[in-house]
């Protein structure tokens, strides 16, 4: 079984390559069964966030990086030649070894965020439910589960754990010297929006205001920080009286546009605002920064504030690249010993067939025999066989150590006229 991993993420590709590759939570199913249809691919994951799109698969022949680019081509309908600079591939150890850091958060914008293990779960929930995992991938992923939380556990990589939502209002503190009489509006009430306006509180925000598309998500998040809810038809009045915008809407086009905001800077007597766009695809139109006083960051300006948490996480991120190799080296032996395995079990059932066979052809020859008798020949032939089968047995799990196992497997195989 080849383990592979195709993808890209805000390191290869600016957010408007991101943007158009991104899958739809109600999109995935479609997908993975797109996946699946594919020549090879036994088993198939989608990772899918606002840093990165990532597809792991299993499989047993072809290429996977080319059957990924064509399938991106076909659910994505962006052409390979424009996403070929972009995107990186990763074969057997090296794709472990990245799925281990993805989960460790140790490949994220900012490292340590915990976010990335919630997603990764919930992409590992949407391919169980329908199928797309099976024996290989569970375990892998489980493995890689456990993983991030012995690196959380035995380092202080999480410690003042940041988010691109804390980013998000770091960006904002420096802009305001303080956030106290600042009117905040959220625009889209998902978890990033939530994230945001924990940290905003957190800040001292004095005033939150709360608009998205379903009230009711809109009013628990209002009475989680005792904010105040917009109907989302109306969140364009509540813009004149905002001094810092959020938006982080599902919405699959611009929720706020050019000319839009040259009406509200009209009514805010052009004070300045400040947008922050933390959504994929991005809901604020780019153009909208051409407006004076007008202040917009997206999701790849926030690495400015990120990069102030990195120097700090740097020592802990070594400790936890040392974990991550003493997994991978842990999980590469253990696939390696579970591809020797079928054979050594082959093996020994049928060395214990031609025990069983020899004995039963020379029983009538033996006559009666007593319980210490049929003790005696059971522990001497179990004995023989379990010497023979020792030295192949050893070599296989010896060569399988050092990843060179196929070879063997074929000479017990055939030695020994095992069948496939």
């Amino acid at each position: 079984m080849r383990f592979h991993v195709t993808g890209l993420n805000h390191r290869t590709a600016p957010v408007e390559v991101r943007e158009k590759l991104a899958f739809p939570e109600d999109h995935l199913s479609d997908a993975l069964s797109r996946l699946l249809a594919h020549h090879g691919v036994r088993e198939g994951l989608i990772l899918s966030t606002c840093n990165r799109v990532e597809v792991a698969v299993s499989l047993e022949e072809g290429d996977p990086g080319a059957l990924i680019e064509q399938f991106f081509e076909e659910t994505r309908h962006m052409p390979r030649q424009q996403l070929a600079s972009h995107l990186y591939h990763f074969d057997g150890r090296e794709a472990i070894r990245h799925l281990f850091r993805v989960a460790a958060s140790l490949d994220s914008m900012v490292v340590g965020e915990p976010q990335i293990l919630g997603q990764l779960k919930d992409a590992y929930a949407a391919a169980k439910a329908c199928g797309a995992i099976n024996s290989f991938l569970d375990g892998l992923l489980s493995r890689a589960f456990s993983v991030a939380k012995r690196v959380r556990s035995e380092t202080e990589i999480g410690q003042n754990a940041v988010s691109v939502s804390y980013a998000a209002v770091e960006l904002a503190r420096d802009i305001f010297a303080s956030l106290e009489h600042r009117a905040i509006l959220l625009i889209g009430a998902g978890k990033m929006s939530e994230h945001a306006a924990r940290h905003l509180r957190r800040a001292g925000a004095g005033r939150i205001l709360v608009t998205n598309r379903t009230p009711e998500r809109a009013r628990e998040m209002a009475a989680l920080f005792e904010g105040a809810i917009v109907p989302y038809d109306q969140y364009v009045s509540a813009l004149p009286n905002a001094d810092i915008v959020i938006t982080s809407s599902g919405a699959p086009h611009f929720i706020l546009t050019r000319d839009m905001m040259h009406r509200v800077m009209h009514q805010r007597r052009n004070r300045p605002i400040f947008l922050i766009d933390i959504a994929v695809p991005r809901n604020i139109e780019p153009a909208v920064n051409q407006l004076d006083n007008v202040f917009l960051y997206d999701i790849d300006d926030l690495g400015r504030v990120v990069q102030r948490n990195r120097l700090s996480r740097l020592e802990e991120a070594a400790d936890a690249e040392r974990i991550i190799d003493e997994e991978v080296d842990r999980m590469v032996a253990r696939l390696r010993e579970r591809e020797v395995t079928p054979t050594i079990v082959s093996l020994q059932e049928n060395l214990e067939q031609m025990r069983l066979g020899e004995i039963e052809r020379v029983r009538s020859r033996l006559g009666p025999l007593t319980p210490q008798q049929e003790e005696a020949i059971e522990a001497l032939t179990r004995g023989i066989i379990n010497k023979v089968a020792h030295g192949p047995i050893s070599e296989l799990r010896r060569h399988a150590g050092r990843g060179e196992h196929m070879p063997v497997i074929e000479f017990v195989r055939r030695f020994f006229r095992l069948p496939d």
